[in-house]
Formats: C-alpha cells, sequence, structure tokens
C-alpha cells in the first residue's frame, strides 16, 4: 500500500516483508511448487502469528487490526505476498474467518473461528460455479430443506485450497434466497478433484456435493439472509487480488529497472535508450495508479463505503495493468525472460491466475458500465 502508511503499518509492512523474503524466498517457492499442498503448514502458523489470518476478525472474537481499516490492513500483507510471489492460502482462509465472525454461530465462534485465526485450521471458499459468472447473482447450487436440516446438490470450482480444507464455506440457495453453510470438509457425500493451476503454488479444487445433508449447526447466518456477507467476501477477494497483482508486478518492474541499468547493448545502458525510457515511465504510471486504486478500494470495502464500485475499479485497472507491465518486462528482458530458469515467469503466472479469478476485468468494467447507465451520467 501506498497511501498515508501509518508508522503502525509502515512497520507492520516491514515485519511482513522481511518475513516472506527470509521464509520463503522465490527459490523457496519453486522448491515448494512440488508439495501437493502448496505450502507448509508450520511456515503458514507461524505467518499466522503474525496476523495474517486476523486482521478483519473483531477483537471481542480474537482478531485485531493495525489501523482503522482492517481491510487495508489484510491488503498491506496481500502486496507482500505478491512481492514474493508467496504460498499460503491467505484469501480463502480469511474469507472464511471473517464470514464467521460476522454471522457465525456461538459454537462456530468458539470452536472453529480460533483455529482459523491461529493457522491450525484451513477454510475454503466454495463459490463459483460451472456454468455461471462470479457475481453472488449467478450462484445456483442448491440446499433442499430435508427432516430439520439441508441437503447440498451441485458442484463448485476454482475452489482456493479445497483439498487442503478442513471446513467449507459454502455459498449456495434456499428457495431461491442466498444462504451459506459452513461444512467439514469429510462430510460424507463431498467429493474434492484437484484442478490444475499456472501458478506452481496455489491449489485449486472441484468440488462436488452429492447429496450432503447437513444438520442446522452448519448453517452460517439465517436461511436466505447472506447477500451482505456474500457481497462482503466477494469485495475483500477483489481488494486482495488487487493488492497481491499490484505487489507482483511492482517487484517486476522494480528488478528489471535495475536490469536496464546493469545491462550494456553498444556500449550504453539499455535504460539509456529514449525508447525504454518512455516505456518505463508508461509502466511506473500504471503502477502507481495500481496501487492508488487498490488503496481506495480497501479502505472503501474495509468502511463500507462504496465497496463495490472501488472494488470493480480496482480489479478491472490492476488486472489489466499488472498483467502488461510485466509481460512489458519479460520483453525488456530479451531472451532469458522466456526461459524457466528466470523467476519472472513465476510473477506472470500469479498475474495471470488473479486476473481471471472472482471476474475480469472486462467482467468488472461491465459491471462499472451499469452503474454509469443507470446513473444516466
Amino acid at each position: 500500500m501506498r497511501i498515508d502508511l501509518s508508522e503502525e503499518q509502515a512497520l507492520f509492512q516491514e515485519t511482513v516483508r522481511r518475513f516472506v523474503e527470509t521464509e520463503t524466498p522465490v527459490s523457496r517457492v519453486r522448491e515448494i511448487g512440488e508439495n501437493p499442498d502448496g505450502f507448509d503448514y508450520d511456515w503458514w502458523r507461524q505467518a499466522a502469528e503474525l496476523g495474517w489470518t486476523s486482521l478483519i476478525v473483531p477483537e471481542d472474537l480474537g482478531g485485531g487490526s493495525i489501523s482503522d481499516d482492517g481491510v487495508a490492513d489484510l491488503a498491506i500483507v496481500a502486496e507482500e505476498v505478491g512481492r514474493g510471489v508467496a504460498p499460503g492460502p491467505l484469501l480463502p482462509v480469511n474469507v472464511v474467518a471473517a464470514s464467521v465472525a460476522r454471522s457465525g454461530s456461538t459454537d462456530q465462534q468458539t470452536e472453529i473461528l480460533p483455529g482459523l485465526l491461529d493457522g491450525r485450521l484451513l477454510g475454503a471458499w466454495c463459490y463459483h460455479e460451472p456454468s455461471g459468472g462470479w457475481w453472488p447473482e449467478d450462484v445456483g447450487l442448491g440446499a433442499q430443506l430435508v427432516d430439520g436440516g439441508f441437503r447440498l446438490e451441485g458442484t463448485k470450482q476454482a475452489v482456493e485450497g479445497a483439498v487442503q480444507a478442513h471446513y467449507l464455506l459454502v455459498t449456495a440457495r434456499v428457495d431461491g434466497a442466498l444462504t451459506q453453510f459452513l461444512v467439514p470438509a469429510d462430510s460424507e457425500g463431498i467429493r474434492i478433484v484437484p484442478q490444475q493451476s499456472l501458478d506452481l503454488v496455489r491449489r485449486f479444487g472441484e468440488v462436488h456435493f452429492d447429496g450432503v445433508d447437513v444438520g442446522p449447526d452448519c448453517l452460517l447466518g439465517q436461511v436466505g439472509g447472506a447477500i451482505d456477507d456474500v457481497r462482503y467476501q466477494f469485495h475483500i477477494a477483489l481488494v486482495l487480488q488487487a493488492a497481491e497483482m499490484a505487489g507482483a508486478s511492482g517487484r517486476v518492474f522494480e528488478f528489471t529497472l535495475e536490469y536496464s541499468f546493469d545491462r550494456f547493448s553498444f556500449g550504453r545502458p539499455l535504460a539509456s535508450y529514449q525508447a525504454l525510457k518512455h516505456r518505463f515511465a508508461d509502466m511506473k504510471l500504471w503502477l502507481e495508479t495500481g496501487y492508488a486504486t487498490t488503496d481506495q478500494a480497501a479502505i472503501g470495502v474495509s468502511r463500507g463505503d462504496d465497496a463495490a464500485r472501488l472494488a470493480s475499479v480496482a480489479k478491472s485497472y490492476v488486472g489489466d495493468r499488472s498483467v502488461e507491465i510485466i509481460q512489458d518486462c519479460v520483453q525488456m528482458r530479451g531472451g532469458i525472460g522466456v526461459t524457466w530458469e528466470h523467476d519472472i515467469h513465476l510473477y506472470l503466472r500469479r498475474a495471470a491466475v488473479n486476473r481471471e479469478l472472482f471476474g475480469s476485468p472486462e467482467d468488472h468494467l461491465g459491471y462499472l458500465g451499469s452503474i454509469v447507465d443507470a446513473e444516466g451520467v
């Protein structure tokens, strides 16, 4: 994050960056890519101790933020994760923890939430469906009332951390109204199929609910009353993605700019050529604008102020420009930039995956256009 960091936030950012660089340098990320889980559990528990899982959970439930804007604090973590293309279920665990904190029962908040906060338990958000889009209105998985409980039927895909999760946050519909459930991942009738990903350390799965019977104790909030929670979760996901992509493109820009001063062509540094100077200037403008839109989205979501519009602005802008910045930096590197040995492809993979999850930039531009049409601007 770049706008008006407080002293406490700046210290927190420094701590997160040092932890990522020390515990999971990019060389380590390559090694972890061979791990079926995509991350080390002890490492994740250390990250939880640093507050990565508790920033958007109220203090009275075991959480606590650095500032008054917990989402902005969490975006600081996401940016540093992007800078290091670090592993770990940052997005799904925070989404699940936030939902339990907002709408969970006393039992869910006392028995499950502490494990999510200290890293012992993992959660995954079962949201997107094979035949639908990424908006809350697109959710179609059914939950039928059966013998005082509910029966889940349907499929969710692109579920980050599905295979590793202990609990699944399932967004469904009861009589057409959005309702959420917190379901143990080992419940009878749940079948999880791993999906491939471009990102070396991100794991996704397709989750099949084949007549999964759950009791009322799995209900998260009220029947038919989940629309506000789902929108909040969606906006949290968009902010974290934008912050990650901004961090990734910022780091690539830094080491490419450094390379352009060290690399000589015809007796001159690459950075001395006017055409490249113009391109670096464009990239710097895009980068700083991406930071600014992400900052404002994080603050808006944290405070509930124009959250939907600001989150879509961040995703549409950063989703496009971050990939373009990294692609340009690949070209600046020449042939080495397209090899497996160079680290730049790790960043491009992360940005490319984040670009498409929770709606592409084109999807969000379409949404923003609908707002303009509705307002008659």
